[in-house]
C-alpha cells in the first residue's frame, strides 16, 4: 500500500513505436480507469525491449517518445499517475541483481513464455542471460514499488506468480530485522499519542483475546495514517499479528479484460502481422485500409448473401457499433440488401470520430516536446524516490548497509 491509502498498481509497455487501436482497446482504456481508483505507476519498459532488440537498439529512442505521446493523447494523466522510463530508475537493476542471488535457475526456465517466445522469434538469438532473466527483472519492476495489483493479460499471469514466489522466498530469507521492535516503537510514536494508545489497545485485544474485529480495526487505523512510511506501516502490521515485517507484499494479478479488437485480417491486431490501424493514422489511410479489408469469401457478387461471423469486418462492428447497427448489418448482409462497402462506411466514421481528439492532443505534444520530456522527468523523479526507499530497506534486510 502507498502512503496515500490507495493500493498501488504497476504496469509497463515495451516501446514499439506508435500504438494502434488494439493497444487502446486492450490496455490503455483500462489504464484510464485504473488511474482514477489506484495510485498508478506506468513505465516504458526499455530494458525489456533490449532482451529481443539488443542487436539494433537504435529504434528504441524514437519508439519511447512516440509511445509516451500516445499515452498522453488518449488521456493517461500525469497528475494521477507516475509516467517514467525504466532505465532512468537504476534501482530496478540493483534489485534485479539482488533478487538473482537467491532465485533458483529452474524457476526461470519453467516460465511458459521462455520457450514460447524462443519458438515465435526463431529469427533472433534469444539464448541470452537477459532473456532468461527478464521475468525476474519484471518482478523487480513490480515489487520495488510494492505494487498490490499488476494488470496483465492471461499470458502474463505466470510472471506475476513468479513474482509472488520470489517475494515469499525473499521475505523468508531476509524478513527479520535485527532491530525490529525498536523501529516499531519509533513508528508508533509518529502516529501521535491518541492513535498510539488505540493501536496498543487493539493489538492487545487481538493477541490476548483473539478478536479478529480488533485486528481489522487496527489495520484500518494504519491505513489512515498519513505521516508514516510504507516500511513503518508494514512493520506495524507485522507487529499486530506477530509475523514480523514482510519486506515485500505479494502482488496480485489484475486480469485485464480481453480486447475484442481484432486486426484488419481477422487475426490479433499486431505490427508483426501488418494488420493495424495506429492511433494517429492519417484519416485517408484509415479509410483506404477499411475499404480494402477482406470480407466473407462467399460474397463474390453484390447480390450474394453472406455470414457476418465469417467476415473480419464484423469483428470491428463488435467494438464500434451499437445493437441497432449490428442488427442492420446482420439483416443486410445475410439477405444481400447491403454491399460490403455499405457495411464498412459506419466503421470508417466511428474510427475517425474516435481518433480525432487523440490526433489533436498528440499534435499538441508533438509540437511541445519539452512538456513531454518534463512530464517524464517528473515521473522518473517520483518513481525513483519510492524505489530508493525500498532499496534502503532491502539493503538493510540483507546486511548491505555498513555503519
Amino acid at each position: 500500500m502507498s502512503t496515500s491509502g490507495k493500493q498501488r498498481v504497476l504496469s509497463g509497455m515495451r516501446p514499439t513505436g506508435q500504438l494502434h487501436l488494439g493497444h487502446y482497446h486492450g490496455v490503455l482504456k483500462n489504464w484510464l480507469e485504473l488511474q482514477q481508483e489506484y495510485e498508478c505507476f506506468f513505465f516504458v519498459a526499455d530494458w525489456h525491449a533490449l532482451t529481443t532488440e539488443y542487436e539494433d537498439p537504435s529504434i528504441i529512442e524514437k519508439s519511447v517518445w512516440d509511445m509516451v505521446i500516445d499515452w498522453l493523447a488518449v488521456g493517461v494523466n500525469p497528475g494521477a499517475a507516475k509516467l517514467f522510463i525504466q532505465s532512468r530508475v537504476p534501482e530496478h537493476a540493483e534489485l534485479h541483481l539482488l533478487l538473482s542471488m537467491s532465485t533458483p535457475l529452474s524457476w526461470l526456465e519453467r516460465v511458459p513464455s521462455y520457450k514460447d517466445q524462443q519458438e515465435k522469434l526463431s529469427n533472433k538469438d534469444l539464448t541470452t542471460y537477459g532473456f532468461l532473466g527478464y521475468p525476474l527483472l519484471q518482478t523487480s519492476d513490480i515489487i520495488i514499488y510494492k505494487a498490490g495489483h499488476v494488470p496483465v493479460g492471461e499470458d502474463q499471469v505466470s510472471h506475476v506468480e513468479l513474482a509472488r514466489e520470489v517475494v515469499r522466498r525473499f521475505n523468508h530469507l531476509y524478513g527479520k530485522e535485527h532491530d525490529f521492535e525498536a523501529k516499531v516503537e519509533a513508528a508508533i510514536k509518529k502516529m501521535g499519542k491518541k492513535n498510539a494508545r488505540l493501536y496498543h489497545e487493539l493489538r492487545r485485544s487481538y493477541q490476548e483475546q483473539g478478536e479478529s474485529q480488533a485486528l481489522e480495526r487496527a489495520r484500518a487505523l494504519l491505513e489512515s495514517q498519513q505521516n508514516i512510511s510504507i516500511g513503518d506501516r508494514e512493520r506495524l502490521s507485522g507487529y499486530l499479528d506477530g509475523s514480523g515485517k514482510a519486506i515485500f507484499p505479494e502482488p496480485q494479478a489484475l486480469l485485464t479484460p480481453a480486447s475484442k479488437m481484432m486486426g484488419l485480417d481477422g487475426q490479433k491486431m499486431s505490427k508483426s502481422y501488418g494488420n493495424t490501424i495506429t492511433l494517429r493514422e492519417n484519416p485517408s489511410v484509415v479509410e483506404e485500409k477499411i475499404k480494402k479489408m477482406p470480407t466473407d469469401p462467399a460474397r463474390v457478387r453484390r447480390t450474394d448473401p453472406g455470414e457476418p461471423g465469417k467476415c473480419p469486418v464484423w469483428n470491428l462492428h463488435q467494438v464500434y457499433s451499437d445493437d441497432d447497427l449490428k442488427d442492420w448489418v446482420v439483416d443486410g448482409c445475410t439477405s444481400a440488401k447491403i454491399g460490403c462497402l455499405d457495411c464498412k462506411k459506419p466503421l470508417i466514421d466511428a474510427i475517425l470520430k474516435e481518433q480525432q481528439p487523440i490526433r489533436e492532443r498528440a499534435n499538441e505534444y508533438i509540437n511541445d516536446p519539452e512538456t513531454v520530456r518534463g512530464i517524464i522527468a517528473d515521473g522518473c523523479d517520483a518513481a525513483r524516490d519510492v524505489a530508493r526507499e525500498t532499496l534502503e530497506e532491502v539493503r538493510d534486510a540483507m546486511g548491505l548497509i555498513y555503519r
